[in-house]
């Protein structure tokens, strides 16, 4: 009986959504090269991805105004943040949680039609960036901010957070990466929320479940896990061949390099590497960056791997203004999209989502009453 650990490269589904073919990524049929270098906005993706389609202007707006209507969060859930609001909980827990008491404050949370599910998946994304920047700003003590009508989720994200409007050049980041990390085949949390959803559950449930498996260092917290890094070295005053060679040496795991299904190297990196730049130069904050270039240098000499998606992202991040430890959140705040697409395509034509195992314990064994037992 042959055996996939990991289920790698082993098909399990047939998905409209996105793929991954000969290195290059696509949301429905689209190279993610076009998109981005066409300055696609998020609120397009998320439609496409939803849709299967591009909306064209009229849809676009209505679709914009209903993520809009939709951003402001219940006070009581503002009230939850407050009190998880402490030292012992990752922002990962606390998301998880607030994810879920979304569902339990939603009227529809146990209607199952599909028009339901799918408003119940645009408030879900209309409020992840709301509650992201609310969280933000109370672990820094101050008052959440809520959404400014007529900015974009990128620029409203980053009003949320800071108080203040955010420039073209970090609005344009922050959408792209957005834009970037919308969806991405049948990754961990996606598959997550597909067996979630399988049984029948409901959106809240697959996003909650989405969520905890993002939290995983192997997955959405590996940018934490690179700025970490960036930080170690930068502290130690390390020099970067020796700090990667010792990794390397001691087959230690260097966050933000390679790719379980990328061989030539993650399309959506080089995006985030000239955000990064772009950025650094704008705010007179090169050393992030330039450390990032030495490193990825370095894994390459040493490794021959080429950087994902995550190890850019954690600078640009950083330029942003975002707290490390939020990172994984704000990768929440893109992906909800492609969970929900995920779980809609679930919905419509859904089988139940069973693996077998391999059984290698101990066979035929004889029950023994207790007393004869060593």
């Amino acid at each position: 009986m042959p055996l996939s650990k990991g289920l790698e490269n082993v098909y399990v589904a047939e998905t409209s959504i996105s793929s991954i073919i000969d290195d290059k990524l696509k949301y429905v049929g689209y190279d993610i090269n076009d998109l981005v270098e066409n300055d696609v906005t998020f609120e397009e993706v998320i439609y496409l991805l939803w849709h299967l389609r591009l909306p064209n202007q009229a849809e676009l707006t209505q679709f914009k105004e209903e993520l809009q209507a939709s951003m402001v969060v219940p006070e009581t859930i503002i009230s939850s943040l407050r009190m998880q609001n402490h030292q012992q909980l990752h922002p990962m827990s606390v998301l998880r949680t607030t994810v879920s008491m979304l569902g339990v404050f939603d009227n529809e949370a146990e209607k199952d039609d599909g028009e339901a599910v799918y408003r119940k998946g645009l408030r879900l994304q209309a409020r992840m960036p709301t509650l992201v920047a609310a969280f933000s700003r109370i672990r820094r003590g101050l008052d959440p901010i809520m959404p400014k009508e007529g900015l974009s989720i990128a620029a409203n994200f980053l009003y949320m957070i800071t108080g203040e409007e955010a420039d073209e050049l970090s609005t344009h980041a922050m959408n792209q990466a957005l834009v970037l990390h919308a969806d991405h085949e049948f990754n961990a949390s996606t598959f997550t929320a597909r067996v979630c959803v399988a049984t029948l559950s409901d959106v809240y449930s697959g996003v909650t479940a989405a969520i905890g498996a993002l939290k995983g260092p192997l997955h959405g917290g590996a940018n934490e896990r690179v700025f970490d890094m960036l930080e170690e070295i930068d502290r130690a005053d390390s020099n970067v061949r020796d700090y990667i060679r010792y990794k390397v040496n001691h087959h230690q795991k260097i966050m933000g390099f390679g790719h379980r299904v990328y061989q030539t190297g993650d399309p959506r990196a080089k995006y985030l590497r000239t955000a990064s730049e772009n950025l650094a130069k704008a705010k007179n904050e090169e050393k992030w960056f330039q450390l990032s270039l030495e490193i990825e240098e370095a894994v390459w000499e040493l490794k021959h791997l080429r950087p994902n998606v995550d190890f850019y992202s954690a600078s640009v991040y950083h330029a942003l203004g975002i707290d490390v430890d939020l990172f994984t959140l704000v990768f929440s705040v893109s992906r909800v999209s492609g969970w929900l697409a995920h779980i809609f395509e679930q919905y419509r034509d859904n089988r139940l989502i069973r693996p077998r195992a391999i059984y290698v314990g101990p066979k035929d064994r004889q029950y023994l009453p207790i007393e004869e037992r060593d």
